[in-house]
């Protein structure tokens, strides 16, 4: 699943925006996969995580209970936060290295989360980070 979400990583950084992507999987099938999309759509909240679950569409409950997140970033607050709402129980990180996110926050909620550590992920980012510091300081909200 990381390797889907690292995909989709992949297509964002073509199409010129933050290369972070997102699997959410139900019972170990891919439900919806996103990337980061506010470059590409002007969009002020599509990240890799909030694409993953609208591409995923509306499910019941308990489908996301057995869900798990597959992110190639450490999750920021907001997309920490769509997963408390929606009770997911369990993210796994492909890195932090290069931002490290709400990790600590759902942890405190009882999410389980796994770090990869995935050199492809850290590379990626970090090369974008120096290709275009403007659009990662926009999108982590720093100025």
């Amino acid at each position: 699943m990381l390797a889907v979400a690292l995909a989709e990583a992949r297509k964002g950084h073509d199409e010129g925006g933050v290369p972070i992507g997102a699997v959410l999987a139900v019972d170990g099938r891919v439900a919806g996969s996103g990337r980061n999309r506010r470059v590409q759509e002007g969009s002020v909240i599509r990240h890799g995580e909030t694409d993953a679950l609208e591409r995923a569409g509306r499910l019941r409950a308990d489908a996301y209970r057995r869900a798990t997140m597959y992110t190639t970033l450490s999750p920021c607050d907001m997309c920490a936060g769509a997963m408390l709402l929606y009770g997911i129980p369990r993210v796994v990180v492909g890195e932090h290295r290069t931002f490290l996110g709400a990790e600590d926050l759902l942890r405190a909620r009882g999410v389980e989360v796994v770090v990869v550590d995935d050199e492809e992920c850290r590379a990626l980012m970090a090369r974008f980070i120096d290709e275009r510091p403007d659009v990662w300081h926009e999108d982590i909200g720093e100025p």
